[in-house]
């Protein structure tokens, strides 16, 4: 999945599942490749999560969200965020893109890719409404920072794309 190794105890997985992205709802933050690890030590859950972004303002409720889903299920916890190595989009799982995809947000090209589209308006990004690739670029920005405005030429749509980081 990453190229930096996840240590996350089995027992926490279907918890941390269930944590939502606060942006993007239908995702959960293990999906997103926030949680670097989760590990029990000593009855408490140290959950370690990066942002996507530097100065990520969802990193706040994503460690409220956290520690309350772990303190239903019988945990306190301590929750670190970690910097190094900086999130990207490579760590966002199979799951994670087709779920963005299925609630209309087109899922990250690869980098090069990502430039053609962005910088050069190579018609790459798919529309997640009919799936044609007949689309144009309408705004590098759409309604987040991390995000690109498209329409669908053929359909008419506008869609977002999750664009590249690395």
């Amino acid at each position: 999945m990453t190229t930096v190794e996840q240590h996350i105890d089995n027992i926490l997985v279907p918890i941390l599942e269930g944590v939502s992205d606060p942006e993007i709802p239908v995702l959960s933050i293990m999906d997103m490749g926030v949680v670097r690890s989760a590990v029990i030590m000593n009855n408490i859950v140290k959950v370690e999560i990066t942002p996507t972004y530097s100065g990520c303002p969802a990193m706040d409720v994503i460690g409220d969200d956290i520690q309350k889903v772990l303190k239903e299920a019988g945990f306190e916890s301590e929750i670190e965020l970690i910097l190094a190595p900086a999130w990207t989009t490579d760590w966002i799982t199979p799951r994670g893109r087709k779920a963005l995809e299925d609630y209309g947000i087109a899922a990250p090209l690869d980098a090069e890719a990502d430039k053609d589209v962005l910088l050069h308006e190579k018609r790459l990004v798919k529309c997640t409404n009919c799936g044609s690739h007949n689309t144009k670029l309408v705004s590098q920005f759409g309604s987040t920072a991390c995000k690109a405005q498209f329409q669908c030429d053929d359909c008419q749509e506008p869609f977002d794309y999750f664009k590249c980081l690395k």
